[in-house]
């Protein structure tokens, strides 16, 4: 599924920024990187301007935390990623540092001003190889081979004032989807309840809300928490349509349990199976996407179906020495929120 992340190559999820005047994409200007521009003002009008002064107002910002809004949109003008909507309306906090590389995202960020809106157009190739080094993912290119970015710096501050503005907006956000997830549960009980019977399904339910069918019996041990699982799996909505699935990957996925790694319906769900067992697992929002959703196939509030067969079952991987950590989650895997 989709990975944490903001302005790597590209976390890729959706909606509209509200950048204003940012909608007037017609006149770019260019960088002698190729980067095609356009920046507004607080008032919404363009402003002009020189690339050279702008380094120069950057490099004195170089330390500090930029506070954004950013949409990235492929040449269709299909979303990928919209961080008001992952962020419930606050904004993302990245460390301005020096520009390394030019024609990519840094130097796109540093032509900006706190209250600056910016529209910037990249060939999606040369945007990956100076981020990833690697080409556009094919799931990019295939509606062109531009992306452009949408921005709107909301303002530029101190590593402390930065921290201290970043968990004040965490707790909100906490409170607020903690708060939604309380309404939310009835509502995504009354449909699980309602597909269930429309299909004839014979589920069981967890105290959490997951409902589970064994379609065929296992007769190897169940995992614990620790334990590395190979999965194969097939999600969808309730509708039918197909979201992911291991086939993608062309093999099952591997993860550890219990560790917070997959969303909280997998780390939940999947223990419940025993070795070469075959089961559906129905998964209310709260222990999937909630109310971000993700990607432009997962709504917010989004009940998931996974069709899912526990392949696997391997003993704890050995803990890394002191002071290194382990690699992130496996490509593939339903990550956690």
């Amino acid at each position: 599924m989709l990975r944490k992340s903001f302005l790597l190559w590209p976390a890729v999820v959706a909606s509209a920024v509200g950048l204003n005047a940012c909608n007037q994409v017609a006149n770019f200007a260019k960088t002698k990187s190729g980067i095609e521009y356009k920046i507004f003002d607080k008032a919404g009008k363009a402003k002009t301007i020189k690339p050279e002064t702008a380094e120069a107002d950057y490099k004195k910002n170089v330390g500090q935390i930029i506070a954004l809004h950013v949409e990235y949109r492929t040449a269709k003008d299909s979303v990928l990623f919209q961080s008001r909507k992952q962020q419930m309306g606050y904004p993302v906090r990245v460390p301005l540092q020096e520009v390394a590389r030019k024609g990519g995202l840094e130097e796109a960020i540093s032509l900006l001003q706190p209250g600056d809106s910016g529209v910037f157009r990249f060939n999606a190739d040369s945007l990956s190889l100076k981020t990833t080094g690697q080409p556009a993912p094919p799931q990019i290119k295939k509606h062109g081979n531009t992306m452009t970015l949408y921005v709107k710096v909301d303002a530029i501050q101190s590593q402390a004032d930065a921290m201290a503005a970043q968990q004040k907006a965490m707790q909100e956000m906490q409170a607020k989807m903690k708060q939604h997830e309380e309404k939310q549960k009835p509502l995504d009980d009354k449909t699980i309840q309602e597909y269930v019977q429309k299909n004839n399904l014979q589920a069981q339910k967890t105290a959490s809300g997951i409902y589970y069918i064994i379609t065929q019996p296992g007769s190897g041990p169940k995992p614990t928490p620790g334990q590395t699982v190979s999965v194969n799996y097939r999600g969808t909505l309730l509708n039918g349509k197909e979201f992911d699935s291991s086939a993608k990957q062309g093999r099952p996925i591997e993860f550890p349990i219990g560790v917070g790694q997959v969303i909280p319906g997998w780390d939940e769900g999947i223990p419940l199976l025993n070795k070469g067992a075959k089961a559906v697992l129905l998964i209310p929002s709260s222990l999937a996407y909630g109310q971000r959703g993700a990607g432009a196939d997962i709504p917010a509030d989004a009940v998931l179906r996974f069709d899912v067969e526990l392949v696997d079952v391997k003993a704890a991987p050995p803990q890394p020495p002191m002071g290194m950590m382990p690699g992130g989650a496996p490509q593939g895997a339903p990550q956690g929120r």
